[in-house]
């Protein structure tokens, strides 16, 4: 037990003293100071700037931003949809994959540009490389830009005083990808290479099955089998089996894999090269590349809190956002952990799968890797939950029920418990301007924050960012519960089913993408709404974001006084904590008691 307990704090301690330092220099690369990459990238950066006729000095006021931010996306999302439709006909297709249906290559083609990478398909058998590189990885890098580009445009807001300018949206996306994004890849793609992870533009690979196996008609592969490859026959317990099937050779699908693994998790994107993700033994072969990529997929989230502090000036504003967040998340850690380790009755299935943790690791191991176990897993299922990553190396749908609620919980919150690249903080501030509002009129005062003044204009477009996560989930998902044959897509009848449905519009409302697992997706009804559900979440609380940071750019700063709430101390965070999850526990609460909850008591009674 003390050993598993260590091996949870290792992750976490790992993540804390990368973060910090980290944070430290993306502050100084987004405020124009000099960082030991400038020699290098500077000419680069200028050239960039000439060949977009961008002048790097012009500051945008928000509409401008949104408008900057909206056209670039909707450009993207065009060619990604064409790229798709027409990757049959292009090179960079060894595989000669055909081109994708038009409503998943819309729903796909959504899923990037909203930084969520919900996939339905299988990347190595559905998508071209050239689909893969020119279109995911680049997708890849530039929704993680954008979203960090909003995040400085609404610390600008508080920031600047009297003032209609929130930066330069093209400067700040150039300057967080060439300083922030690339070199960091770089590393981990060299250090996942290391590890085996796959990296290279050959064809896939015919090989020999060390021992071939026998499968039947319908595709199962049959138990127990006694296969004679000389007379081709199968036998079960001296009987042949007609019909039967031996099957001596296996496909290795191949690619350039490292280099999309390695944006995947540091850009909080998630879309795995293969269709299984990072459980599959070419995306995530070692405990090492386990290591490297789980930490990756918090590292800018967490070392962002400590860019704002510097940015604003307080350091110790940035720290409390911060341990409110790693509060949350250590207790979703835990939650998971347990729950996972002590498995459920059913699990052990009257006695045929021991599930004690006597000298093994017992517990409910069902859909994890051997190679990870329970620690590595349930750690990840969490991070990749909290970061709005939506990357696996288990499979969730697996998980135990109150182990799955609290992965489908951290999407509910808005992604705010560190959540995307950028989107994350400036989602937890907007709760931060919340809890200062309810502590303002608690304490009879105007509220305010860093030295401005929260007024009626705020709160509006702040309760529309933090409901609209809510009202993503909900609608959807209760449009999808009554629409006809969606049982089809189930892979569980009852209160398991209807989690599955449930998780999964959670993970597009979220934009996270991770999936339960066991949910088919690839209709045309799940492609089209979740594609629009995915839209809503991404750019209504990007909208509101905007026009509260161009509003308090526009204000004076007000003295801080003794009678000023304090948003530093520890009362503070807890308020903080509570808000955020009072607004998940009032929004989901119903609909979670129909699926983890109802299926957690069926369990033990």
């Amino acid at each position: 037990m003390t050993h598993t307990i260590l091996q949870y704090v290792f992750y976490l301690a790992i993540l804390v003293i990368l973060a910090i330092p980290f944070g430290g220099y993306i502050g100084r690369v987004m405020n124009g100071e000099k960082v030991f990459l400038t020699k290098i990238i500077s000419p680069c950066e200028k050239f960039l700037y000439k060949v977009m006729r961008v002048n790097e000095h012009e500051e945008m006021n928000w509409k401008k931003y949104l408008c900057s931010i909206l056209l670039f996306n909707v450009i993207g999302f065009i060619f990604l949809f064409l790229l798709q439709i027409l990757q049959g006909v292009l090179f960079g297709n060894p595989q000669k994959i055909p081109g994708v249906s038009w409503d998943l290559a819309f729903n796909t083609a959504v899923s990037f540009i909203t930084n969520t990478n919900w996939q339905a398909y299988s990347g190595e058998s559905g998508l071209s490389y050239l689909t893969q590189t020119l279109g995911l990885t680049v997708q890849n890098f530039v929704s993680a830009a954008t979203g960090i580009a909003v995040l400085f445009a609404l610390i600008r807001g508080f920031i600047k005083v009297k003032s209609n300018g929130l930066g330069n949206f093209w400067v700040d996306m150039t300057k967080t990808i060439l300083y922030i994004l690339i070199p960091l890849n770089i590393v981990v793609s060299v250090g996942l290479v290391s590890q085996g992870v796959v990296q290279n533009l050959k064809p896939a690979e015919t090989v020999q099955l060390l021992e071939p196996i026998a499968i039947d008609k319908e595709g199962n592969i049959i138990e127990n089998a006694i296969i004679d490859t000389n007379s081709n026959t199968v036998s079960v317990d001296g009987k042949i089996v007609d019909d039967a099937e031996i099957i001596k050779e296996e496909i290795i699908p191949l690619g350039p894999a490292a280099s999309q693994v390695a944006i995947k998790q540091t850009g909080t994107n998630g879309g795995g090269f293969y269709g299984t993700n990072s459980a599959h033994p070419l995306e995530n072969p070692t405990i090492i590349s386990n290591l490297i990529e789980m930490i990756s997929i918090l590292l800018i989230p967490a070392a962002l809190c400590f860019t704002f502090g510097k940015c604003v000036n307080n350091k110790k504003q940035g720290t409390a956002i911060f341990m409110a967040m790693f509060i949350v998340l250590v207790l979703a850690l835990g939650t998971v952990a347990v729950n996972e380790q002590l498995a459920t009755p059913q699990i052990a299935q009257n006695g045929m799968v021991d599930i004690s943790t006597v000298n093994q690791a017992g517990g409910n191991m069902e859909g994890k890797e051997a190679r990870f176990g329970i620690v590595a897993s349930s750690t990840w299922a969490t991070f990749t939950t909290a970061a709005s990553n939506g990357s696996v190396n288990s499979m969730h749908d697996s998980y135990t029920p109150l182990g799955g609620m609290v992965t489908m919980l951290l999407m509910q919150l808005g992604g705010v418990i560190f959540g995307g690249s950028g989107s994350g903080l400036y989602g937890m501030l907007i709760f931060v301007i919340l809890t200062v509002f309810i502590g303002g009129l608690m304490v009879g005062r105007t509220p305010e924050f860093l030295g401005k003044k929260i007024e009626p204009f705020e709160m509006k477009w702040a309760m529309l960012v933090c409901l609209a996560t809510p009202i993503a989930i909900l609608v959807g998902s209760s449009i999808a519960v009554v629409f006809p044959g969606i049982e089809e897509s189930l892979g569980n009848l009852g209160a398991h089913g209807f989690s599955e449905l449930l998780y999964t519009y959670s993970s597009a409302g979220g934009n996270n993408g991770s999936a339960f697992a066991g949910f088919n997706a690839n209709t045309v009804f799940l492609n089209i709404t979740l594609g629009f559900v995915m839209l809503f979440a991404r750019f209504v609380p990007m909208i509101g974001v905007l026009a509260i940071a161009g509003n308090l750019a526009k204000k004076k700063k007000i003295v801080t006084t003794s009678g000023t709430l304090s948003t530093t101390n520890g009362l503070f965070v807890f308020m903080l904590i509570i808000i955020v999850l009072l607004v998940g526990a009032l929004s989901f609460f119903p609909a979670l008691s129909l699926g983890p909850i109802a299926e957690y008591f069926s369990s033990i009674l």
